[in-house]
Formats: structure tokens, C-alpha cells, sequence
């Protein structure tokens, strides 16, 4: 079925208007900032856009200023741009969690160099607690038989 030229000049209209309210951000319900969409919006056959139909050259303006604002960090769809905030905070989170394994990897590794210097330095005090007999000018302190702290 033809259409006249002022029908055409309408759904053009029509087609421009959705066009610009896509790429403005105004995404319909279940809709994408995509050809589907702007043919569904616009009131025209989505096959029209394609090949040698009426509207290949409105399909051809939409991709262009559609890539143009991409191009510019503009995202007209807030699904693309929600995917690539996440997308972000993904990264971040994952570069924290590698920050956090590392810092765990060396605190336990100075944990166990520390309880492994606490064990060396309890052998020698006990060593040299043990070592000096009756003739030695080294005087021996009393066992420590309360845990309660030094004496005042």
C-alpha cells in the first residue's frame, strides 16, 4: 500500500520526534534507545528502515547522533549507562578486595614472624634462667608465680 507524500512527511515527523526523545534519554517502558523501539514509537513498520525503504536515511541519522553521543560519553539509554556504572564499581570493588588479600597476606605473615621471635626469645629467657649455677656471680630472679602483674 502507497502512502502520500504528506502521510510520509508525517510519519517522518513522527519518527524524528521519537528519535529525539530516545536519544534524550526518555527510554519507554521494555523499549531500548535502538531501531526496534524508534520504529515502535514513531508509528511505522520497523522493516521500513532497512535497505532501499522510505525511511533507510532516518535509521542512517539515528545511528549517526546515537554513535556521535556514545562518542562523547553521552549514554541516552539509563539501562547502558546503570550497566556501565556497575560495570565500574565492579572494577573498583574487585581492585579494593585484591588491596584487602594483600594486606591480609602480610599480616599474617608478620603474625607468624612475630609469634615465631616470642618463641625464640621464651627458649633463650628460659635457656638463660636455667644456666647459671651455684658459683656464678649472675644472680637468678624468683620464678614468677603470680599472673596478677608486677608488684608495687
Amino acid at each position: 500500500m502507497r502512502i502520500s507524500a504528506e502521510q510520509r512527511a508525517e510519519n517522518q515527523n513522527r519518527v524524528r520526534a521519537a528519535m529525539d526523545r530516545l536519544l534524550r534519554g526518555e527510554i519507554p517502558p521494555g523499549g531500548n534507545c535502538d531501531i526496534k523501539t524508534l520504529a515502535r514509537e514513531g508509528g511505522v513498520d520497523r522493516t521500513a528502515f532497512y535497505g532501499n525503504r522510505p525511511y533507510a536515511q532516518l535509521r542512517q541519522e539515528f545511528e549517526t547522533r546515537l554513535q556521535a553521543q556514545r562518542a562523547a560519553g553521552e549514554i541516552s539509554d539509563p539501562r547502558l549507562a546503570q550497566i556501565t556504572r556497575l560495570k565500574n564499581e565492579n572494577d573498583a570493588l574487585k581492585r579494593r578486595l585484591a588491596e584487602r588479600d594483600r594486606t591480609i597476606t602480610l599480616l599474617t605473615d608478620f603474625k607468624a614472624g612475630a609469634l615465631s621471635r616470642l618463641a625464640a626469645q621464651h627458649d633463650e629467657i628460659t635457656r638463660l634462667r636455667a644456666a647459671p649455677t651455684g658459683a656464678s656471680n649472675v644472680r637468678r630472679f624468683p620464678a614468677r608465680t603470680s599472673t596478677a602483674g608486677p608488684c608495687h
